[in-house]
């Protein structure tokens, strides 16, 4: 399965936020849509992508302000980002090597969408709970399994 397919289901909507918005306006919009991290960007370019794992390392256990401290102070700024022809295994993969739980997704040099590891996993659970319901009717009615 693609990251394209998964976006087709998701949708295509990503949260932005400005460098030089506050820590605080970042959490509320995170809180106002219920996801864990909010990209940061700069005209329409990445600039950064800013997580709950930020805001615990980078504000609360430094001591820091979340009303006072802009984004661009505590953003991750090494963004991984996936094309969107990639598979759900090659983006488990990155998700995995470099403990993200989020890549934004490009088509070419533009910005459409985002997925999380938990969209990911739910597209390949999804998709294996398909090829079996497939195999069980293949099995007990004689239709012929996908792909073959």
């Amino acid at each position: 399965m693609l990251v394209e397919s998964v976006l087709a289901t998701k949708g295509h909507d990503v949260l932005t936020i400005s460098p030089d918005a506050t820590v605080y306006e970042a959490l509320a919009l995170m809180a106002k849509n219920n996801v864990g991290c909010v990209l940061v960007m700069s005209k329409d370019q990445i600039a950064g992508i800013f997580s709950e794992r930020d805001y615990a390392r980078k504000i609360i256990l430094k001591g820091k302000g979340s009303k006072d401290t802009p984004v661009s102070e505590v953003m991750t700024t090494e963004v991984c980002i996936v094309d969107k022809g990639k598979t759900l295994d090659e983006c488990m993969a990155v998700m995995t090597a470099k403990r993200v739980r989020h890549l934004p997704v490009v088509e070419g040099d533009k910005l459409i969408g985002i997925i999380s590891i938990g969209d990911t996993v739910k597209s390949i659970i999804d998709e294996k709970e398909q090829e079996i319901e497939h195999m069980i009717d293949f099995i007990h009615g004689g239709v012929t399994p996908p792909g073959k």
